[in-house]
């Protein structure tokens, strides 16, 4: 059933300008940009026109002369309806990008003119240049309900500037507009809403990292997370609720030569299964689904099962043996791919080991499935469609019946009574951004650059002296994980830079975080975050290697325990 559906001419091809001059700023490439500017100097017009998105980082890129520059002063722009950082951080991965340049960032006076950055660029021959990057942002109201900031589209003729809508803008308006003008009525309000776009850009990796300049991957978040607070207002839950149940909100965002956008309602896919296979050690994608269940059907133990809301199985295995016994999990969050890699292979370790625990390395399939078939086109984007669940929550946050998915650590938790859950995730491996909606991911604003591998431990009351010497014992050991720690300082290093002190506790050379929380049963809760959203290859295998080594210093670390940090039982 389709619901919406338009076709627009793309925004430089379509514009039309009055003047013999002009500068625009739109959501397009580079090289759209650059073949704009080729028509209008054919039609006797003289055009710049430049990026609506990450403007600095474009202009380094594109206008401003980097050879034999030794220092960049830049003073970036602060707006009182933006968080003070906002444009610092729109700077991101600038510094990595021209290690040969020593770059200062400092911040201007507040002010609610149009943002722009000031530059004093120092050269090796002794020149010292001036330069200014405008910075076009408007004030709306976004699917929230809040005020906020956000890039747009810009033109400047005969020396006045104005907004200019863009087609990426208006793909997005005008789709959600009519999403939620919809009768919805309650939840689950449907089994999928696909929101399929085509736009001209493509991607343009920046060389650092798994750093690139997306806008269908940023287009794709836009979507996802305004339609979640879209349903969040209308289903009257709070602001970031986990527990909201739309159904499975899918943006498919692919290149094509004309913007187009169609929203359309669609049944639940419930039958697809990835089935390519690579050696588990080794493994530089994420695993297919028929692969996950092969490496768990060979570690020995009791089967324990639960069904996804497609009817898809959760299994996980209970290996019996001695010592302190532990729960393992992995893909709560279906596209954080180094966690079941990671966890099987610890696991396979601590059945040689004769080691007690569960092992559940695909808590989502249905997230994992869409995973899959959103990679197909779009490999290196990190796809938060397929975080959450087909009913659209997270299952850790579901309280009552059915369960459906989580009654996997149901079981595991009557199978296997612990101290200690391993629960491994991960997290964007390069910027995450929403241009449309303020830029920064609201809700998520800690998580918007990779700073990384860190360990967060939630205790139950009375168990913060054990959970401070696991944390302890863990760190320690990962230190031994080859080249671990040093990726974490240059990411730490940067993430500094950009966007100021990461705020946790740096522990051994890991950042940490050790609070008490109440919504777990177990008494310790260790979880693993690896930035691994959108990772291939080696930086994958590095990625599940750092899972693994957490998993099994964490084992170690338990059997370490003193009883004497124990609270006393009740």
């Amino acid at each position: 059933m389709i619901l919406f559906e338009t076709t627009l001419q793309p925004t430089l091809a379509a514009l039309k300008p009055a003047a013999s001059a002009i500068e625009t700023w739109s959501f397009d490439d580079a090289a759209t940009r650059r073949a704009a500017e080729a028509r209008f100097a054919a039609a006797g017009i003289t055009a710049r026109c430049r990026s609506a998105y990450k403007p600095l980082v474009c202009a380094f890129r594109e206008e401003i002369a980097t050879e034999g520059l030794i220092a960049a002063e830049i003073t970036y722009p602060v707006h009182p309806a933006a968080a003070p950082r906002r444009f610092l951080l729109e700077s991101y991965p600038l510094s990595a990008l021209y290690p040969e340049t020593a770059f200062t960032f400092t911040a201007a006076p507040a002010s609610e003119e149009i943002p722009a950055y000031q530059l004093r660029l120092t050269y090796q021959d002794g020149r010292s240049l001036g330069a200014s990057v405008l910075a076009p942002n408007r004030q709306h109201k976004d699917y929230s309900g809040g005020m906020v900031l956000s890039p747009c589209g810009w033109m400047v003729q005969e020396g006045r500037g104005a907004a200019l809508e863009t087609d990426y803008e208006a793909l997005f308006h005008s789709a959600m507009t009519a999403i939620e003008g919809h009768d919805w009525g309650q939840e689950p309000c449907f089994e999928e809403l696909n929101i399929a776009v085509t736009h001209p850009a493509g991607d343009e990796d920046l060389g650092y990292g798994d750093e690139v300049l997306s806008l269908a991957e940023a287009l794709h978040e836009d979507f996802y997370f305004s339609l979640l607070e879209c349903f969040q207002r209308r289903l009257g839950k709070p602001a970031g609720a986990r527990d909201l149940r739309p159904g499975q909100i899918v943006p498919e965002i692919r290149q094509g030569e004309m913007p187009s956008v169609r929203v359309a309602l669609r049944p639940l896919e419930a039958v697809s299964v990835s089935d390519h296979l690579q050696d588990l050690e080794t493994a530089g994608r994420a695993l297919s689904q028929v692969q996950i269940a092969r490496e768990l059907s060979a570690i020995p133990g009791d089967e324990l099962t639960a069904r996804a809301v497609s009817g898809r199985s959760v299994t996980a295995h209970h290996h019996k043996g001695r010592g302190r016994s532990l729960i393992i999990s992995a893909g709560q969050h279906a596209n954080e791919t180094s966690a079941p890699i990671g966890c099987l292979r610890a696991a396979q370790v601590l059945a040689k080991r004769g080691a007690e625990f569960v092992i559940s390395p695909l808590e989502n399939p249905d997230g994992y499935a869409l995973h899959q078939r959103l990679i197909a086109d779009n490999p290196r984007h990190m796809h938060h469609a397929a975080r959450y669940t087909a009913l659209g929550d997270d299952l850790e946050y579901r309280h009552e019946e059915p369960f459906f998915e989580k009654g996997i650590r149901i079981s595991a938790e009557a199978a296997c009574p612990s101290l200690l859950h391993v629960n491994c995730h991960g997290y964007p491996a390069h910027e995450w951004t929403r241009p449309l909606s303020g830029y920064i991911p609201r809700g998520f604003e800690m998580w918007t650059v990779p700073k990384g591998f860190f360990l967060i431990l939630r205790h139950l009351p009375g168990w913060g002296a054990a959970a401070r010497a696991l944390m302890e014992r863990v760190t320690l050991a990962l230190n031994d994980v080859p080249g671990l720690r040093a990726y974490n300082e240059r990411q730490i290093a940067l993430f500094n830079i950009h966007a100021g002190e990461t705020g946790f506790e740096i522990l051994n050379g890991f950042p940490v975080l050790i609070g008490e929380d109440l919504r777990h049963s177990i008494p310790l809760t260790l979880i693993t975050e690896y930035p691994d959203e959108t990772v291939m290859g080696d930086a994958l295998r590095a990625g599940h290697a750092a899972q693994r080594a957490t998993v099994l210093a964490a084992h170690e670390a338990l059997q370490a325990l003193d009883e004497a940090l124990f609270p006393p039982l009740s």
